[in-house]
């Protein structure tokens, strides 16, 4: 039993917004599919940290939902800036359990054991360059994590973070997410959202004692990053 993490499938199944337009994207889904079912086992988890799907509304991301339910293992997913469909988390596990995609967890304010660790986080955020710091989603944000990670604390296990903003991209960083991560200890921090050229001034290595990871799917080849046996 192993856990993994991925980033961005960006899937669009039942809607008509293919990634394979963009340069290292062709065949994309028959990739994330191949290199999903060879490396993870039906007894695994794998983490998706947001951006999920291009559907605009929850009726919409049906076939989404049954591709990542075909795929092995169980799947936990959190949100990201792209995932529009994502109304309330009640709504969409509800939506879940109607349409009988079992091996799908959505973790958004609450955490998920896995044997000596414990599951945590949330989409997070980070401000563009030249934009306006919004102090009230970054404060709601925080909190997000807080309550996940106050969750995970319930099993006196180790708690390891996903996210889908990156808390620190080149020189920036989100203090906000970032105080969270330090109060609670945390020492792996998962996450996505960067692609592309934009990648190579993502943070992958120990920062502030965490050792930061970008995941997203084009960045690991369209293959799910193995964390932990």
């Amino acid at each position: 039993m192993s856990l993994y993490v991925i980033g961005d499938l960006h899937l669009s199944l039942g809607t008509d917004k293919p990634m394979d337009i963009f340069r290292g994207w062709d065949n994309y889904v028959n990739l994330i599919r191949d290199t999903w079912n060879y490396l993870v086992q039906p007894e695994d988890t794998v983490v998706i940290a947001g951006d999920v799907s291009w559907a605009l509304k929850l009726e919409e991301i049906y076939e989404d939902f049954k591709f990542i339910h075909n795929l092995n293992g169980t799947k936990i997913i959190l949100k990201g800036n792209h995932d529009l469909w994502f109304s309330t988390k009640s709504k969409v596990e509800k939506y879940i359990k109607e349409n009988g995609f079992d091996s799908i967890k959505i973790l958004f304010n609450n955490s998920y054991e896995y044997k000596d660790y414990v599951i945590c986080g949330t989409r997070g955020w980070i401000n563009e360059k030249g934009e306006t710091v919004d102090k009230k989603v970054l404060l709601r944000e925080a909190g997000r994590l807080r309550l996940s990670l106050e969750d995970g604390l319930k099993t006196g296990k180790e708690p390891i973070v996903f996210l889908h903003y990156p808390p620190v991209y080149a020189s920036d960083e989100c203090l906000e997410i970032l105080e969270v991560l330090w109060e609670y200890k945390i020492k792996k921090c998962y996450y996505g959202h960067i692609h592309g050229h934009s990648c190579n001034y993502a943070i992958n290595g120990e920062r502030y004692g965490i050792d930061f990871r970008l995941v997203s799917c084009d960045f690991v080849q369209f293959t799910p990053q193995k964390i932990l046996d």
